[in-house]
């Protein structure tokens, strides 16, 4: 399979008597080495990228892995992993995990991970907080830091307007969608994915992946969101990179589905990994198999206190 620009994924658990973070779960594809190391470990309030997360109850980008805080720099570097972030994500005001998503550029090859924010004490529009971008990014870097980006206008806006994961096929093509396209073009940039993040104050954040169609976000994507009756799962959205674009066919997962990851996801408000996606029952296995994917990741989208909607991403 070809490379992606997300390359890996793990959940972090809060322990029994709060005092640690364990490792929950995991997708980590070949690179072997830096899961055995992650599985191993735990971490306190401020320790490491999870620590930091946890501590400061807000998501947590690192653009580097060199000078900071984290602390499998070159086991990550090995793996083709050069910038990560750390969401933590919250319930009636209770830490449920921390989810760390690694990201890893690929030379000649765009990619782009970033975190804005919104703080009504400061501003009414979202603005960057940090990025991490590729070799030939320069322009695109340059102009995201000077962007405010009112509710509901472009990528970020959008999320955050609509309290749900947005994705795009074609930023280029979507100036109306993506405020900075003519850049993101002469980037490399095609596919963007945008989704709402946790904080512990009143504040909103939302990470953006953007890559482009040599180096896709995953090899597939979708989002599944709970029917009026709250009796299953139903996907409206799937984009996949091998087959071609969006597909159209109707999906349904009954929520007592209990080996599903994303009912799983969906009814604890935690992310759940399955290294092993073709065991998912329903239409995620079929879709695993078909592109051959290493893991499923499934991100529980919180929104007003309530888990609106599962984003899977299969690696």
């Amino acid at each position: 399979m070809s490379a992606t620009f997300i390359k890996a994924a793990e959940v972090w658990i809060p322990s029994a008597d709060g005092t640690l973070l364990e490792f929950g779960c995991g997708g980590f594809g070949p690179a072997r080495s830096f899961a055995t190391i992650s599985r191993s470990m735990c971490f306190g309030r401020g320790e490491g990228l999870p620590g930091r997360a946890w501590e400061e109850g807000r998501p947590v980008l690192l653009r580097q892995f060199e000078g900071s805080i984290f602390q499998r720099t070159a086991a990550a570097r090995t793996a083709g992993m050069d910038c990560a972030i750390a969401l933590p994500l919250y319930l009636h005001d209770r830490l449920t995990s921390v989810l760390v998503v690694f990201c890893g550029h690929v030379p000649g090859q765009a990619g782009a991970l970033e975190l804005w924010h919104h703080d009504p004490r400061i501003t009414t529009d979202m603005t960057l907080v940090d990025g991490a971008y590729g070799p030939g990014a320069q322009a695109f870097e340059a102009i995201s830091q000077e962007t405010y980006l009112p509710r509901g206008v472009g990528l970020p806006g959008l999320a955050w307007q609509r309290g749900e994961a947005v994705f795009v096929e074609d930023l280029p093509a979507a100036p109306g969608r993506f405020l900075r396209s003519e850049e993101a073009a002469a980037a490399g940039l095609l596919r963007g994915l945008a989704i709402p993040a946790g904080s512990r104050l009143a504040d909103r954040h939302v990470v953006a992946f953007l890559a482009s169609a040599r180096l896709p976000l995953a090899h597939r994507i979708e989002r599944w969101v709970p029917d009026a009756a709250q009796a299953e799962l139903r996907r409206v959205e799937a984009f996949s990179e091998l087959h071609g674009g969006r597909s159209s066919g109707i999906a349904q997962l009954p929520l007592s589905s209990a080996g599903s990851s994303l009912v799983k996801a969906l009814q604890r408000g935690v992310p759940v990994i399955n290294d092993f996606p073709a065991d998912e029952p329903g239409s995620p296995a079929a879709a695993a198999v078909g592109i051959g994917a290493t893991a499923l990741v499934a991100i529980p989208v919180v929104w007003e206190d309530a888990v609106v909607e599962v984003v899977a991403l299969y690696l």
